[in-house]
């Protein structure tokens, strides 16, 4: 039986795709948990969930709890919100049987609000690049976090929806200040065909108003709440923190420049639960897939396009403006590296697992040039590595008022196998919110070449199974506490979940 109250965090430790909404839908099935908080990133968050009956949804601003009848959806002071996209999935959620789904939501009133201004500009920045694009998810996130911190003055939040002239005054500010700001921008991207749209935002003067006539449809008197209505909820049972991109991808220990404007580890859902005098009971999930995993651009140690036809992909494609889906062997190196970076985990997830092969191919440690390599000067980042992600497409120095050191005061980057000191068996931690060093990181970690093995996991899926769950129980040291096995909650195992 679950206590009294008790709060359950869930954490992608790779890039993201790991499973969070699957096991998001499983646990507040497992506990009855009456609130799902989503608690950092934004719209541009994908959370597949497979009901027993076989409907699916991708969610992205609701929470993964949102099938199960009366659930509640939470959008804390962390998030970044697209009032828009929350009307057109909450359309979706109803032709899939959940029609009270905004209803069943609230909002924070200090979350950021996404404009069609935002994300036109992200968009138009991406087209700018011509050949040299980043890779985006084009929703505005990154562009509307980076404004805020440049005009934290002018910022939207969720309490301006529920002021309709102070919304239209600031989100024609925001048009305004974006259009002087992308003058270069607009006309090297101008000549693109998808251009066109994005530019009719910026310099049309009624859009703001017709905006925020049409975020009316949110209801946002009924939506935003305040900041104390957290704390009296998180008592009444089980609470669900949902969270989203991954430890990989967080904007202080991920590998800049390719990394998420957000803190993707159990922060900011543990500084939420400090500031609401929680006292109940905490639990910690890291999420792995049985593979490793990366959606558009960015450093992938483990890449394998050959495995890609054994694990197909029916949820993730490269339509849209994120790119590939790029699979490759399960990475040790990279889960040691994020569960450090979250301060470790109370258990993990394992998903995917129903995809494991009698031989699977596992990576333990990396080939890596000398010593050197990782204190001094660096070499050129492989090509394969060559663009940041979405919320990194703008200007970063925003975020690089910590990165004053120089490469070779961090000493080594990398632990290295003492008897062969070109075998990495582990990525140190930098200071905290240093982007020097992770950028200096991220650079050490081109020059390295996976050493790839293969483990002999036997006969029938079952047994497979508890061979590779031994094993990665073995190499990171932490208990696995649930199986996946599909896509849906029946396929779930427990294995001491507490």
């Amino acid at each position: 039986m679950s206590p009294p109250h008790a709060a359950h965090i869930v954490v992608d430790l790779g890039f993201g795709d790991a499973g969070k909404g699957t096991l998001t839908d499983w646990l507040v099935r497992r506990h009855g948990a009456g609130l799902v908080v989503r608690f950092n990133g934004g719209a541009q968050a994908g959370h597949n969930v497979v009901t027993d009956d076989g409907r699916h949804h991708t969610f992205s601003q609701f929470g993964a709890g949102t099938f199960v009848p009366g659930v509640r959806t939470h959008l804390a002071r962390t998030t970044i919100v697209h009032p828009l996209a929350m009307l057109v999935e909450a359309r979706y959620l109803a032709e899939r049987g959940a029609p009270d789904a905004l209803s069943r939501t609230t909002v924070s009133e200090g979350a950021r609000i996404i404009t069609p201004f935002h994300q036109a500009a992200g968009r138009l920045r991406e087209l700018a690049r011509g050949t040299g694009r980043h890779g985006t998810c084009g929703v505005g996130v990154g562009e509307t976090v980076r404004d805020a911190l440049a005009h934290p003055e002018d910022a939207l939040h969720a309490c301006d929806l529920t002021r309709p002239a102070m919304l239209v005054r600031k989100a024609a500010a925001a048009q305004e200040r974006l259009r002087a700001e992308l003058s270069e921008v607009r006309r090297a991207a101008s000549a693109h065909p998808q251009a066109t749209s994005e530019l009719v935002l910026l310099e049309d003067p009624e859009v703001p108003s017709r905006w925020a006539d049409a975020v009316r449809a949110l209801r946002p008197r009924e939506r935003v709440v305040g900041d104390d209505w957290l704390a009296p909820r998180l008592r009444e049972g089980t609470t669900l923190f949902e969270g989203a991109q991954g430890v990989l991808l967080d904007e202080w220990r991920g590998f800049h420049p390719h990394t998420t404007w957000s803190t993707c580890t159990f922060d900011l859902a543990l500084e939420l639960l400090r500031d609401a005098d929680f006292d109940g009971a905490l639990h910690r999930l890291g999420v792995l897939r049985a593979y490793a995993t990366r959606h558009g651009e960015g450093p992938f140690p483990t890449e394998e396009p050959a495995l890609a036809p054994a694990v197909p992909e029916p949820h993730n494609d490269a339509a849209g403006w994120q790119g590939g889906f790029r699979v490759g062997a399960f990475d040790a190196v990279l889960a040691r590296y994020a569960l450090a970076a979250c301060g470790g985990v109370d258990a993990l997830a394992l998903t995917h697992l129903d995809r494991l092969a009698t031989r699977w191919p596992v990576c333990t440690a990396y080939r890596a040039p000398p010593q050197d390599a990782d204190t001094g000067t660096l070499p050129r980042m492989h090509p394969a590595s060559r663009a940041p992600m979405e919320e990194a497409d703008t200007d970063t120095r925003l975020r690089m008022h910590t990165a004053s050191h120089a490469p070779a005061e961090y000493g080594g980057m990398f632990t290295r196998d003492t008897a062969d000191t070109s075998r990495v068996t582990a990525l140190r931690l930098g200071p905290h919110r240093d982007l020097a060093y992770q950028e200096h990181l991220t650079r050490a970690l081109a020059t390295c070449h996976p050493l790839r093995e293969e483990l002999d996991l036997g006969g029938p899926p079952a047994e497979r199974t508890e061979r590779f769950v031994a094993w990665v129980e073995s190499i990171l040291g932490v208990k696995v506490a649930v199986t996946s096995h599909g896509p849906a909650a029946r396929d779930k195992r427990e294995r001491g979940l507490t």
